[in-house]
């Protein structure tokens, strides 16, 4: 039953172990983050990938017959590639022109692939990608931070502000006096309590924490909040 050519010895024991460890490290990082994918879904994808890829090598040996079937075990580890585009799709929505979950999306397809390099036989790189992982998203942001501190970025602030108390010119001409250009401003009245929802979109520094204290201290303004900031570049 554990005889190596069923491929249920203990060396695709050791393999879907490994896929175990290396996928819940990646999963608790997300978990950490309260992503929407944390611990549990990035160990069950990256070991239900690495089981995939393990039937597609071992799962049809009681078929082969020399000369008349040929098997392709990288048919199966094409498909896991294609099909965990619906898990990675579902972690992706869009909230107030803000996209969300793209990193959490490419951490599971990540996970997918960790987890068929641990079945496919090939650990190191599997450990190395590992690795990289927490580089990427532990290394990278402050790295992007220090080299585009000085460059301009866009970002949305969305206020909430009483009609008729001139409230809607001080907020432009702070924005404006702070260092921020005014890209596009969309304003929205609710149907009673004479109350009007402003979207603006601003290019200027990156750090709007100063200019959001300064809305919220104006008079008429009831509610202040900013959206994720994007690099002009994108």
């Amino acid at each position: 039953m554990f005889s190596e050519p069923s491929g249920q010895g203990w060396q695709q024991v050791g393999e879907l172990v490994l896929a175990l460890v290396l996928c819940s490290l990646i999963g608790l990082e997300r978990e950490l983050k309260q992503k929407s994918a944390g611990l549990r879904t990035h160990t069950l994808v990256g070991v239900g990938a690495a089981l995939f890829l393990l039937v597609s090598k071992y799962g049809f040996t009681d078929v082969l017959e020399p000369g008349r079937i040929v098997l392709d075990p990288s048919r199966v580890a094409a498909q896991i590639v294609s099909g965990i585009g619906f898990i990675g799709g579902g972690l992706i929505f869009v909230r107030r022109d803000v996209v969300r979950g793209l990193t959490t999306a490419a951490v599971v397809w990540m996970s997918v692939a960790v987890g068929c390099a641990c079945a496919a036989g090939l650990p190191l790189l599997a450990v190395v990608v590992t690795a990289a992982h927490f580089v990427v998203v532990y290394g990278y942001p402050p790295l992007v931070r220090l080299l585009t501190r000085r460059r301009p970025a866009t970002t949305t602030v969305r206020l909430a502000y009483r009609d008729g108390e001139g409230a809607l010119r001080r907020i432009l001409e702070l924005a404006t006096r702070s260092g921020y250009s005014v890209q596009r401003a969309l304003t929205n009245r609710r149907d009673s309590g004479g109350v009007i929802d402003l979207s603006m979109r601003l290019l200027g520094p990156r750090g709007v924490d100063d200019l959001l204290a300064r809305l919220a201290e104006q008079p008429g303004i009831l509610a202040v909040e900013t959206g994720a900031i994007d690099d002009t570049s994108e």
